[in-house]
């Protein structure tokens, strides 16, 4: 069987190659930083988080106050339950693995649990009774008079987190919060409210790991082994 020539336009002829070849160079040159302004250099994001950082100073005795919360309920048998949404689920996993784990110091591990970390529940929730749901269910399910819920929002007007609020209220809980400037719909559902001084929720959410960081450092310390 005789095998026809490759023609100029084959897949791997040298002029298809060739020709591929200078489409890529193309491209690369379209997209490198020369040609593509950058929206913010990097001493401008830094000079914003340490303005902000900066401004947080004054809620040390509300941070203080969060912690000491949570070290009197833990150390009275209690559980803490945590929630939140998209980069505010994955601090309330941080805080969780840092409780159940370690931060720093050994200690004995504390009952901690993320409501973010179910899929199986989350979308059965979702898909049975409506996102809005997703928490409040869980919570009306484990959360028990005396334990404490964490919820981060950095609008402080998530849906889902708001009814979880309410139903942790209901049952009797402690309600911390970890939110934005003015808080939002969490002022009014939480005993504790932490609120960076900030609209954009990369540096709210560099605010609260900053914050949450030291609680556990507290916690650490309440609870270390002598």
């Amino acid at each position: 069987m005789k095998r026809r020539a490759a023609g100029p336009n084959a897949p791997f002829s040298p002029v298809t190659i060739a020709r591929n070849r200078r489409r890529a160079g193309n491209t690369a040159r379209i997209l490198t930083a020369d040609s593509m302004p950058l929206p913010i250099d990097w001493t401008a994001a830094l000079d914003s988080h340490l303005t902000v950082i900066g401004q947080m100073r004054e809620a040390g005795s509300r941070i203080e106050a969060i912690a000491a919360l949570i070290v009197d309920r833990l150390k009275a048998g209690a559980r803490l339950y945590l929630v939140g949404n998209g980069g505010s689920a994955a601090d309330a996993q941080h805080v969780a693995a840092e409780l159940t784990g370690r931060f720093k110091t050994s200690r004995r591990p504390l009952p901690a649990h993320a409501l973010t970390t179910d899929t199986s529940a989350l979308t059965a929730i979702g898909n049975d009774f409506g996102f809005e749901q997703t928490f409040e269910r869980p919570v009306r399910g484990l959360v028990r008079r005396g334990d404490v819920l964490w919820a981060f929002s950095t609008s402080g007007n998530s849906p889902n987190v708001l009814r979880a609020l309410s139903a942790a209220r209901e049952l009797g809980a402690a309600t911390v919060g970890f939110s934005g400037r003015t808080g939002g719909r969490m002022a009014e559902l939480c005993d504790l409210l932490l609120c960076v001084p900030h609209d954009e929720s990369d540096r709210i959410q560099e605010g609260h790991q900053l914050a949450y960081h030291f609680i556990c450092a507290r916690i650490d310390a309440a609870f270390a082994e002598a």
